[in-house]
């Protein structure tokens, strides 16, 4: 064997070598994922009357107040809590969003209590005013969010 031959073999082992190692170096080096468990949110088809109730217990609302909320009646939502009944999506998803507020509103008034009497005293915004009403539709939701937003951030105009 030349010492050309021999030298080519040599570096194709001495590659191979490095190869193998820097494979192994980062495999070594990659972070590890980490996965967080969180609390299973129901979906919409399978939101029951006990899902509405861990809700609206930390909400001040009275039932007919939930009742106009939800454009439901009062009938409605008694029947629900006798039987456990499903909401449909569009009710589900107008508790969720009610749910949002009343975080919001906790965050921005250092309890729901206070936020529902800042809410029942209608205050104004750049774009109107605001009441209990708001709450029933995704308008009125999206402006009393806005407004607990900029209330937040100081900006009371």
């Amino acid at each position: 064997m030349t010492n050309v031959i021999l030298m080519k073999r040599i570096e194709k082992h001495i590659k191979k070598k490095v190869s193998k190692d820097n494979d192994i170096k980062n495999m070594v080096e990659e972070p590890m994922a980490s996965y967080r468990t969180i609390r299973a949110i129901p979906t919409l088809k399978d939101f029951d009357y006990n899902e509405f109730k861990k809700i609206s217990d930390k909400a001040p609302f009275s039932q007919v107040e939930w009742a106009g909320i939800l454009h439901l009646s009062e009938r409605t939502l008694q029947r629900y809590s006798k039987n456990n009944g499903v909401f449909a999506p569009m009710n589900a998803e107008r508790i969720l969003q009610i749910a949002k507020v009343l975080e919001q509103g906790k965050i921005t008034f250092g309890s729901v209590n206070s936020f529902y009497t800042w809410l029942k005293d209608e205050p104004r915004m750049l774009e109107g005013n605001l009441s209990f009403e708001s709450l029933s539709s995704y308008d009125g939701i999206e402006r009393i969010l806005t407004q607990l937003g900029r209330i937040q951030y100081g900006l009371l105009a």
